[in-house]
């Protein structure tokens, strides 16, 4: 038998670290419930770290990835190992790494140390006047933290346009780096200890300090010479444990780099090319354009592109890439669920196989983190639509194929078999997706050509329509409500997990969850909020529990993905035409308005959030998407109008998310993400307020298209960032009424009413007080009812305060 060629090489970017069946989810959750030690907690990371590693070799990649697991996140992982943890939080060389990851991450509760709090149970210990207590009396030495604000959370936002969140490091001018944590080389010897072939990975350093923030005036590249040796430190280290091959992940090549930052980078690799050790610069989620020949001339052994984004590029990078260096080509879709067209990715590598001579190697386009594990559970899935996705696992056997069909195959019978099966199978299902009567509805696409110019306008502008809804609602000022969603109880849980296996029938189940709402809203008019909300009980989710109901979605039953920490969602597979067969909320937020003479808001998620947090069909333009979307929701509006409610929020968080990284892109996509928006809104009335909520992203680039989608009330994620995002709002002077958040429902830290009014007088500093809302940074789902009630207690009666000092 002729030995197959081996010169193409596969390996991967990273792959999904919670687990197959959210095993780290879980795990987490003990742990800060106090259920699961700490050593036991780092025994679920070790058994998913060797079950990953093995799938990796199993399936046949030439490497296996070290360095991509992470208990929360992966740039805080960066934070501990090169010595950045912020001096706000008083941490000691005595408390454990596992605790002071976790605070950084969740906020610190009250107690002496770090490690008092090692088993927080999502509950927060509160004085008197609800105020969370910091970790250390001597906190206050550190100059530049407001008291308050030294317990709090790292920020945390959007990971480039993706809807994974990463904690953002906190720079100053006297930052300091040092190799203080010793996890990513325990785990290169875990895995070399099972036998593996290492490629370590990390965050490259220009990326780790362009995605940080100053926390003062200053400008943070000017701490790369301070950085670059420990970097050193660590790649010298890795060389030393027998590591040939460093993935170094520098993203940002595919931004609009300002010239100092794109200048830095030949300096920087310079130096870390001296350690000796092959680095492999790897970038993705968007074309290199301006910034090519700078990553193709850099002093490394090699460069991966995204070849799914970037596809148009790839010819001359090979052209440009010296033939001694290593080119790796993300041609699997990192970011979607779509199988692989393997005869069109072939013929994509096929000319770079030539080009190479031998200098190939094939991956996904990004780490796998943005897909579900693996499509082996989804037995319940339509056996046609199934056909058509590939999840990570899948992904990787098809980077096996690939390599095989490129790898001089024919030599071998049995493998050539199995390949020419391979496409045979690849063949079939994408000529089935293409020809499916179910992905094109007539009615829908007649509906789409036929719209008038006009349907994305409200009646009239936003002055008369405010003047029309302070007549109707009576609010006072300072107006206090919640951003939508209350705590999934226990009893919750329960009635919709016996529903879904047949245990209890919807009559019983509406009557749980009507109960439910009764109880929420009873809870909310005790604390005193002015604008209620139904609660969101009957939702498992604010994309899924939408998409269950419209036309042109599938769901998985395994199908999750991590969003941040031990938070995964579980996207929608929009797969055909979308449409609204009958109403979706309208009876339970008529029922919920029926229990009180006070506001009741009705709940939509938007279009464009809708778009983003699912897998989306690629065979029509996204904006396509999008419109039909807001068809929907429009539809939805109307009909909660006409049932009486008179305040209706359409969410829609990933506006900025979907934003193009290149900012040549921008215009084009706000044009028509508003456009869906305003669509969605514009059949209110006058006399109905339209509220929308966006979080955990920048906005202040953006402000024009978020006026102009004219919502009488937006909404914000800004307590972590300590007000600092509403600064931009108040330059722009942004006309419309905003609710500034308060409250970082993301932590089990319960703020009190003195630090929300801290954070409200910053507000009033830059927002008209005639315009300002009271309300959580986002919705409190994942929270439980004690903290929540201490919590929005504090927030009334800081509204409160506020009235009364702005009224005498």
């Amino acid at each position: 038998m002729t030995t197959v060629k081996t010169f193409i090489q596969t390996h991967i970017l990273g792959l999904p670290r919670v687990g197959a069946a959210r095993e780290l989810k879980f795990a987490l959750e003990a742990n800060w419930r106090g259920e699961l030690s700490d050593a036991a907690l780092e025994q679920v990371g070790s058994d998913l770290r060797a079950r990953h590693w093995a799938l990796q070799r199993d399936t046949g990649l030439d490497f296996v990835t070290v360095g991509d697991f992470a208990f929360y996140d992966q740039v805080a992982n960066h934070v501990q190992l090169l010595g950045c943890e912020p001096a706000r939080f008083g941490f000691t060389p005595e408390q454990s790494q596992l605790r002071r990851y976790f605070a950084m991450a969740r906020g610190l509760t009250n107690g002496a140390n770090a490690d008092a709090n090692a088993n927080d149970n999502g509950h927060s210990s509160v004085n008197s006047d609800g105020q969370a207590g910091c970790i250390h009396a001597d906190l206050a030495e550190h100059a530049g933290c407001d008291q308050a604000h030294r317990g709090a959370a790292l920020e945390m936002t959007k990971w480039f346009d993706t809807n994974y969140h990463y904690l953002v490091p906190e720079f100053a001018p006297e930052t300091v780096f040092s190799l203080a944590c010793e996890r990513l080389f325990a785990e290169v010897e875990q895995a070399q200890a099972l036998g593996h072939a290492v490629k370590a990975v990390l965050l490259g350093p220009l990326s780790f300090l362009w995605l940080g923030k100053e926390k003062a005036a200053f400008e943070r590249l000017s701490l790369l010479d301070r950085l670059l040796p420990v970097y050193g430190a660590v790649l010298n280290r890795l060389k030393q444990l027998g590591v040939q091959w460093v993935q170094v992940d520098e993203p940002i090549l595919g931004l609009d780099l300002p010239g100092a930052w794109r200048s830095a980078f030949e300096t920087a690799y310079w130096q870390l090319n001296q350690v000796g050790i092959d680095l492999l610069l790897a970038t993705y989620f968007s074309p290199l354009e301006e910034n090519l020949s700078l990553a193709c001339r850099l002093p490394v052994a090699g460069l991966h592109v995204d070849g799914v984004r970037a596809p148009h590029e790839l010819t001359s990078i090979a052209d440009w890439l010296p033939v001694h260096k290593v080119l790796s080509v993300g041609i699997v879709d990192g970011r979607n669920i779509w199988r692989t067209d393997l005869d069109a990715a072939l013929a994509v590598l096929a000319p770079l196989v030539a080009k190479r001579a031998g200098k190939l190697w094939l991956s996904a386009s990004c780490s796998l983190l943005h897909v579900p594990f693996t499509l082996a559970a989804e037995d319940g899935l339509d056996a046609e639509i199934r056909s058509w996705l590939a999840f990570a696992t899948e992904k990787l056997d098809e980077l096996r194929l690939l390599k095989a069909a490129l790898a001089g195959v024919a030599e071998v019978t049995e493998v050539a078999a199995e390949v020419s099966e391979a496409l045979a199978i690849s063949r079939a299902a994408i000529a089935s997706r293409r020809a499916s009567v179910r992905v094109h509805q007539a009615a829908v696409r007649e509906r789409l050509a036929t719209l008038p110019d006009d349907l994305d306008r409200r009646a009239s502008p936003f002055a008369r329509r405010q003047a029309e809804q302070r007549q109707r609602f009576q609010l006072p000022a300072f107006p206090t409500t919640t951003i939508g969603s209350f705590p999934q109880t226990a009893a919750i849980r329960a009635a919709r997990a016996a529903h879904k296996r047949g245990a209890l029938d919807a009559a019983g189940y509406a009557a749980t969850m009507r109960a439910e709402i009764a109880g929420a809203v009873q809870r909310q008019e005790d604390i005193g909020l002015d604008v209620l909300v139904h609660g969101e009980a009957e939702r498992n989710d604010m994309v899924e529990y939408f998409g269950e109901q419209l036309d042109g979605f599938v769901f998985t039953k395994l199908g999750w993905v991590q969003s941040y920490g031990s938070r995964c969602v579980k996207p929608p597979v929009i797969f055909g035409d979308v449409s609204r067969p009958k109403p979706m909320t309208v009876d339970w937020t008529a029922h919920a308005q029926s229990l009180t003479a006070l506001p009741m808001k009705g709940m939509l998620t938007g279009p464009i959030t809708m778009l983003q947090w699912s897998f989306v069909r690629d065979d029509q333009p996204r904006a396509h998407t999008a419109l039909q979307l807001a068809l929907a929701i429009r539809d939805e509006v109307a009909d909660l109008e006409q049932a009486g409610i008179g305040i209706i929020q359409i969410d829609e968080p990933a506006v900025r998310e979907g934003l193009p990284l290149r900012r040549g892109g921008w215009d084009g996509y706000l044009d028509w993400a508003t456009r869906a928006f305003r669509v969605a809104a514009s059949v209110a009335a006058d006399r109905t307020q339209i509220h929308t909520h966006m979080c955990y992203a920048e906005f202040n680039d953006i402000l024009p298209q978020i006026a102009a989608m004219d919502a009488d009330v937006i909404t914000i994620e800004t307590s972590r960032s300590d007000m600092e995002l509403l600064r931009g709002f108040g330059a722009f002077r942004y006309p419309n009424e905003i609710g500034p958040g308060v409250y970082d429902i993301h932590s089990p830290r319960v703020p009190g009413r003195a630090e929300m009014v801290r954070l409200l007088d910053k507000a009033s500093a830059v927002i008209p007080v005639g315009n300002l809302w009271v309300n959580p940074d986002c919705g409190l789902k994942t929270r439980d009812w004690t903290e929540t009630e201490v919590a929005l207690r504090n927030m009334v009666a800081a509204a409160r305060e506020l009235r009364q000092r702005h009224a005498a």
